[in-house]
């Protein structure tokens, strides 16, 4: 790989070690993708219930669910996951996605009720008309229309959420970034392998907002228009 060397910048890129240590940081990468994954998954799951709570004629589910809110979108990532692992000694993937999954739902909470507002009433006219319970409404008309219009900010979300398990490195989750420390560690290049790591990131959100994309396109077919 005598080639690499062209590629280097004296003081600032090692290009050869760059490629060098490649294989080793993208072992980290289905780990962070796997933990992407699951917490997207569920962060959507508890986001649609917190927010279903905050619309509840119930005071009580409703002032719980602005709590919820409040104080997940107020606390760093870092801080939560340094209370989850270190303060109720979870082990490390857990308390990762304890965390990936209680910090991002805050938002998408808030989001989906955002959606919802969207859907115009004449849907919700139509539904009651057609005599449709509340939860059959929800679920095969306001809620499909609402996805459609939520789908770019569950696109950033989702981003946000593959940068940000860079963070799991933090408490011992033997992720994508916690390999580029231990090379970086072990080079003493830091400049080198964490602008490879940068890279990395930005090429692997690249590909995650293709798919964003696409899903946007796929999904404007069908879509009811006001």
């Amino acid at each position: 790989m005598g080639w690499a060397k062209y590629l280097s910048i004296p003081g600032f890129f090692d290009a050869p070690l760059a490629f060098q240590s490649l294989p080793t940081i993208l072992s980290g990468l289905p780990l962070s993708l796997l933990l992407l994954l699951i917490c997207f998954t569920t962060a959507n799951i508890v986001g649609i219930l917190v927010m279903f709570c905050r619309i509840s004629k119930s005071k009580a589910l409703s002032w719980v669910a602005r709590f919820y809110i409040s104080f997940f979108r107020g606390v760093p990532m870092l801080v939560v996951l340094f209370l989850t692992y270190f303060g109720f000694n979870l082990d490390a993937m857990p308390a990762a996605i304890l965390s990936f999954t209680l910090v991002p739902s805050a938002f998408l909470a808030e989001y989906y009720r955002s959606a919802l507002k969207g859907v115009g009433n004449s849907q919700y006219d139509s539904a009651r008309a057609l005599g449709m319970s509340y939860t059959t409404m929800m679920r095969y008309v306001i809620m499909p229309q609402a996805f459609r219009i939520v789908l770019p900010s569950l696109g950033n979300v989702m981003l946000d959420m593959f940068k940000g398990t860079s963070l799991a490195a933090m408490i011992t989750v033997s992720e994508m970034f916690m390999k580029a420390k231990i090379v970086a560690g072990a080079s003493q290049d830091y400049m080198t392998i964490y602008i490879e790591i940068a890279v990395i990131y930005w090429l692997v959100c690249c590909v995650l907002g293709w798919i964003e994309h696409r899903s946007e396109r796929h999904f404007e077919h069908g879509a009811v228009k006001e």
